[in-house]
């Protein structure tokens, strides 16, 4: 049975860093196989798993959408755009990477937004864990029909503004009616082994479940500087250490 976590949050509130962070915590545990799924079109996911892509669902979209003729006769189109997604998943050890890249030019994709939404559904069931790191607006997980959500991860800094914003993400989960189990809030880059007062305040007004913090880590400033996976972060990592320890509450 597959599990699926969802991080969201406001830009810069290092949510593609926990989203790194958690799949290095299952790779360690064993808990494999892991679909990684790059859902925000800004995000660099596969730059801190330490991975190359080269193509995104985004850009196997548009170009059946502008290049039906490249399709080979007799092909029906959802077996291409299979074969296309096959293509574009990033096969690592231990976990797969698939990129949602660009979102929809001018046009019409529903026909293949369809097909590429039923495949991915399929996709996900041959994982034990499904890891997506989301944009704030939720485009992604929007479009899903069949798609549920054990666990939504709010992140957020240690400003007000992005506790309101992880606020607002959650609100919209409930607009959009997705189909999501537990919901839950991450303060990431704590300087201090505490809350300042008046975040903690914030949470409690906005109605938001405080999952845990993640302390500053200098070592993960030096490898986003080197250019390096967060696989080279080590164990006793104060970051590595608090996101362990918050896996162990949601008890994956």
């Amino acid at each position: 049975m597959t599990s699926t976590i969802a991080v969201a949050g406001k830009g810069g509130t290092g949510k593609t860093t926990v989203s790194g962070l958690i799949i290095k915590y299952l790779l360690e545990k064993k808990m494999t196989p892991i679909l990684a799924v790059d859902a925000d079109a800004n995000s660099n996911l596969n730059e801190v798993l330490g991975v190359e892509v080269e193509n995104s669902i985004g850009g196997v979209r548009e170009d059946i959408t502008k290049n039906v003729g490249s399709i080979p006769p007799g092909m029906p189109k959802d077996a291409y755009l299979e074969l296309k997604v096959q293509e574009i998943l990033v096969e690592a050890n231990g976990f797969d990477l698939l990129v949602m890249g660009r979102p929809e030019g001018p046009g019409c994709y529903c026909y293949v937004n369809n097909i590429l939404r039923k495949y991915m559904d399929i996709l996900a069931k041959n994982y034990r864990y499904v890891i997506m790191d989301n944009e704030a607006g939720m485009e992604h997980l929007s479009r899903r029909t069949t798609y549920e959500v054990d666990h939504l991860l709010l992140v957020s800094d240690t400003s007000p503004r992005a506790i309101r914003a992880a606020a607002k993400i959650k609100d919209l989960a409930r607009e959009l009616e997705l189909k999501v189990k537990k919901t839950h809030l991450i303060i990431n880059r704590v300087p201090d082994i505490e809350l300042n007062p008046v975040l903690k305040h914030e949470i409690e007004r906005l109605n938001l479940e405080l999952l845990g913090i993640v302390p500053l880590d200098e070592r993960i400033l030096e490898i986003d500087l080197e250019k390096g996976p967060i696989f080279e972060l080590p164990d006793d990592s104060g970051a590595f250490r608090a996101i362990s320890n918050l896996m162990g509450e949601l008890k994956l």
